[in-house]
C-alpha cells in the first residue's frame, strides 16, 4: 500500500520551504500567488490531504501546548541534561518537547525549524549553528519566540542561558599553570560560535596572567565533535616538542583526544595532563578520573524552559540574558 504524502513531500515537490506549505494551508502570513499556486499544485498532484482536525486546533490563536528543542547532539551529556531540564518545566506547565539533534550541520538546522514551525510549537529553544545564523532570524521574524541556549546571536535581541565560557576556561587553564606545565596544548571550539570564542579568551587570559607566552603551534580548532578531538590530539602530541598537557574544550572532543593518548600509549598525568570542558559519562571512574570544567547544564535547560514560557505568556517582555557559573572539577589527570 502507497505511504500516504506528507507536508514535507509537498514542500520537496514545490521547492519551498515546510513553513510555506503549512502557512499556504492556513492561509496564515504573506505568501505570494505564485508561490501559493505552486503549493497547492503539488498538494493536487500528491493527492495530499490537510487534516482539518489539526488545522482547527493550530488555528494561529491556539497553543499546540508544544514547545522544539533543537540540540547538536543528545550523545553529549551537556545537551542531554539540557534536555531533561527544558522537559521538566515543560510537563509541569502541560507542554510536551519535539526533540531535533541537528548534527552541526546548517542545513538539517534549517530541516528542523520549518519542521518546528509547521507544526506551529509554540515556541523553540536551541544553541544558534554561528552568531550571525539567518535561520533562526527568520523563524523570529515569523513570530514564533525563541531562547538561545549555550550560545547566542551576535544580532537579535532574544532571551538566552549561556554558561560563563570565560570563566570556565581561565579556572581550568590557571589550574593547569599552577601543576608546574607551560606548554599547554590547546583542542579549541569553532571560531564563529560564542563558547569557542569565550573559552580560547580564558585559555589567552590564563596565560597572560601567569605570564607566559601564546604558542600559536600549541593551539588548534575543532568542530565539537570527537573525530576533530582524535586528530587534533594526535597533531599536537606528535610535534616535535609536544605540550605536556592539553585543554580540550567540549566533552566529546575530550573523548576522541582520549582515543588517541591511549592509542600512543601515553600515560595520564604522568606523561600528558588533561583538562576537559564538559562532564563526560564515567569521568570520575575513568583511570585516572578526569578533571573537568562542570556546567550546570540541567539548570541551563530549566532556565531556558522558565523563560521560554515567560515569552510565550508575554511577547513584548523585555529580553532577559542569564549567565551560569560552571565549576571546576578537579580529579587525577592533571
Amino acid at each position: 500500500m502507497k505511504k500516504p504524502s506528507s507536508l514535507i513531500d509537498v514542500a520537496r515537490r514545490a521547492k519551498v520551504n515546510i513553513s510555506t506549505v503549512s502557512r499556504t494551508i492556513n492561509q496564515t502570513g504573506k505568501i505570494g500567488a505564485e508561490t501559493q499556486a505552486r503549493v497547492m499544485k503539488a498538494m493536487r498532484e500528491l493527492g495530499y490531504k490537510p487534516n482539518r482536525v489539526a488545522r482547527r486546533l493550530r488555528a494561529r490563536d491556539a497553543s499546540t501546548h508544544l514547545l522544539g528543542l533543537i540540540i547538536p547532539n543528545i550523545q553529549n551529556i551537556f545537551f542531554a541534561d539540557l534536555a531533561r531540564g527544558v522537559e521538566d518545566v515543560a510537563y509541569k506547565n502541560n507542554y510536551a518537547v519535539l526533540l531535533c539533534n541537528y548534527d552541526e550541520d546548517e542545513a538539517k538546522e534549517r530541516f528542523y525549524l520549518d519542521v518546528l514551525q509547521s507544526e506551529s510549537v509554540d515556541g523553540i529553544i536551541l544553541p544558534p549553528i554561528h552568531e550571525t545564523d539567518p535561520a533562526v532570524l527568520q523563524v523570529v521574524r515569523n513570530g514564533t519566540p525563541v531562547v538561545c541556549v549555550d550560545r547566542s546571536l551576535s544580532s537579535g535581541n532574544l532571551d538566552k542561558v549561556e554558561v560563563d565560557n570565560h570563566t570556565g576556561a581561565l579556572k581550568a587553564v590557571e589550574h593547569i599553570i599552577a601543576k608546574g606545565h607551560r606548554r599547554i596544548g590547546l583542542i579549541g571550539g569553532p571560531a564563529d560560535s560564542s563558547t569557542g570564542r569565550e573559552r580560547l579568551r580564558g585559555y589567552k587570559d590564563a596565560h597572560a596572567k601567569a605570564g607566559l607566552p601564546l604558542k600559536p603551534e600549541l593551539m588548534r580548532f575543532g568542530d565539537y565533535k570527537q573525530d576533530s578531538g582524535e586528530t587534533i590530539a594526535q597533531e599536537l602530541l606528535t610535534l616535535p616538542d609536544p605540550p605536556t598537557a592539553l585543554f580540550v574544550c567540549n566533552g566529546l572532543m575530550t573523548a576522541g583526544a582520549l582515543e588517541t593518548i591511549a592509542a600512543l600509549g601515553l600515560k595520564i598525568p604522568k606523561q600528558i595532563a588533561l583538562v576537559g570542558f564538559d562532564e563526560l559519562l564515567l569521568a570520575d571512574v575513568f583511570n585516572p578520573p578526569l578533571t573537568l570544567v562542570r556546567q550546570p547544564a540541567y539548570e541551563v535547560g530549566k532556565s531556558a524552559a522558565e523563560l521560554l514560557l515567560k515569552r510565550i505568556e508575554d511577547p513584548a517582555r523585555p529580553a532577559t540574558s542569564l549567565k551560569l557559573l560552571p565549576e571546576l572539577i578537579i580529579r587525577k589527570s592533571c
